[in-house]
């Protein structure tokens, strides 16, 4: 099931309302590739993201980040999918048009664990984004509980992401 971008924009709004504990004392991370026409969404995972443990790095919010992008910005990137235990695609009409988005999925398929790599498929009132990514990598799934599932391809059953463990 795609995530509602209507959910993902109310999430947006509000703050946690948890957190679980850290594995082993260490944060798990994700990197988050979107488009920056969706901060709004981004904001809604990263709210969701946190209620299950996970910290998403945004590069957007990432105060190191050159103003404008150039070749500092491509390393940063690269450096942060390497570090970041998990590497998301939120996938939107924007993200799919994207000209950064296919270069950071390409990258993370290049030097990631398959494993490690999810679509997070987004449906709008027209239309669900990320289904051609489906069959290769993993994707994020909202359980009928509410909580996000760690979905690998072809499959319809997942593991709540609050549950991964560390590599």
């Amino acid at each position: 099931m795609a995530l509602a971008q209507s959910e993902l924009h109310r999430a947006s709004q509000r703050q946690p309302l948890r957190k679980s504990q850290p594995h082993s004392g260490r944060q798990r991370t994700a990197f988050l590739c979107h488009s920056h026409k969706d901060s709004v969404l981004a904001e809604g995972l990263q709210v969701w993201l946190a209620e299950q443990g996970v910290e998403l790095y945004i590069d957007w919010k990432d105060a190191t980040m050159p103003e404008r992008p150039n070749r500092e910005t491509a390393e940063r990137i690269q450096l942060q999918i390497k570090t970041c235990d998990w590497f998301l695609f939120l996938a939107t009409g924007n993200s799919m048009s994207s000209r950064w988005c296919p270069w950071e999925l390409g990258y993370a398929d290049g030097t990631k664990q398959l494993d490690r790599i999810a679509i997070a498929p987004t449906s709008d009132a027209v239309t669900t984004h990320g289904n051609e990514y489906l069959h290769l990598y993993r994707r994020v799934d909202l359980s009928t509980a509410g909580e996000l599932l760690w979905v690998p391809p072809n499959s319809n059953q997942g593991q709540y992401v609050r549950s991964i463990p560390f590599l």
